[in-house]
């Protein structure tokens, strides 16, 4: 009973809080300067989306609790703390209430982290798309031609393959008539022919290698890849897959015609997006873009609606926020065709924080409120 009691007290204590500020403040500012060398997803996931980390001084190795342990601590010693140390009650309500406002502002950060998507759909004019595709993470797409112009499909993703990194991973379905092996998963490489004059570490096949290339700092132009192999009946046939082939991998099972491709994963939209406009002005005497936006036409459920979407006036609908982001080709000249990118996020947390700001809101006004009422009152009766 009395570890109990001294846990409660512990979680519940101002000395806590202090600490757990001054480290997520200390994991901000060395996530900023990590960035100088590092892209902003890597740094991300080091410091801000782990639970432990070791931070390289330069000197000696530092181990670091990660700001997910951080805020979780965080989010205990708000609720501990606030069900003991206040006495809910007139003097104590707006303080209270502060609380829960920023309690609600860090589950909005832990709702994001673990359940929500985001990409990009990127579109010519007079293109249409019902899907966004991820930054970062890849799906394998297994296809085998159903007849009458239909393929069936089978589509992995990421999290059942990623350990190929590391080691061979196995993939089975009653489904499918093969066993795959994946190895050898590299973030950012790229295609090469084995040449006779120098040997690679990784496997060879049909004389083509995967070349480890350095990771780049913007985490969305790695382009992965992998080595496959389909074992049926006692063959094996093997072949690279690679993030931005133009063609699936293909081999035969008996009489049947399998296709496996690598790519982006792709999550479906509620809607389609058809970009009817793009507009993009620039700085006077210079190519640079001042401002950049996209007309497009949303169509769902048979009907549909113009929406002009442009920075910070996004479409916001059946759960999806959808900005614009970027446009290109970046050598385009004068009068050729230009894409725009729309960045699309699936977040069901999406106005959390605007509600946790709210709560919090109310709760300072209610409390500093009482507070100059209060004033008033004594001033009053002194004059």
């Amino acid at each position: 009973m009395k570890i109990f009691n001294l846990l409660v007290r512990l979680l519940s204590s101002l000395g806590l809080s202090a600490i757990l500020l001054i480290l997520l403040g200390l994991l901000t500012w060395l996530g900023t300067l990590e960035q100088v060398e590092h892209g902003l997803f890597d740094v991300q996931k080091k410091y801000f989306e782990s639970f432990f980390l070791v931070h390289d001084s330069g000197l000696v190795p530092i181990p670091l609790p990660g700001a997910n342990l951080v805020l979780c601590i965080l989010g205990l010693n708000l609720l501990v703390g606030g069900m003991l140390r206040l006495r809910l009650g007139k003097a104590t309500a707006g303080v209270f209430i502060v609380h829960v406002g920023i309690a609600l502002l860090l589950l909005s950060g832990v709702v994001k982290m673990y359940f929500s998507q985001d990409g990009a759909v990127t579109l010519f004019e007079g293109e249409a798309n019902d899907h966004f595709t991820s930054y970062y993470k890849y799906e394998l797409v297994i296809s085998e031609d159903a007849g009458d112009g239909m393929l069936r499909q089978t589509v992995v993703p990421q999290e059942d393959f990623q350990a190929a990194a590391e080691g061979t991973v196995t993939l089975t379905s009653s489904e499918l008539p093969f066993t795959l092996e994946l190895t050898n998963l590299i973030r950012n490489c790229q295609p090469m022919p084995k040449g006779p004059m120098f040997d690679v570490e990784v496997p060879v096949v049909d004389d083509v290698f995967l070349k480890e290339l350095p990771k780049e700092k913007e985490a969305e132009r790695n382009i992965s890849g992998m080595y496959v192999a389909a074992l049926a009946g006692g063959v094996r046939q093997e072949g690279i897959l690679y993030g931005f082939q133009r063609a699936p991998w293909t081999f035969r099972v008996g009489e049947r015609r399998f296709a496996i491709g690598f790519r982006k994963e792709r999550y479906a939209m509620p809607f389609t997006i058809r970009l009817k406009k793009f507009t993009k002005e620039d700085h006077a005497r210079m190519s640079m873009a001042s401002s950049f936006s996209s007309d497009v036409i949303v169509t769902e459920d048979g009907s549909s609606r113009d929406v002009h979407i442009r920075m910070n006036e996004p479409l916001r609908d059946e759960g999806l926020v959808v900005y614009q982001a970027s446009w290109g080709p970046s050598n385009a000249r004068p009068g050729d065709p230009l894409f725009s990118t729309l960045a699309v996020v699936r977040n069901p947390a999406d106005q959390y924080p605007l509600y946790s700001c709210i709560v919090i809101g109310v709760g300072l006004v209610l409390h500093f409120g009482r507070k100059l009422i209060r004033y008033i009152k004594i001033e009053a009766k002194k004059s």
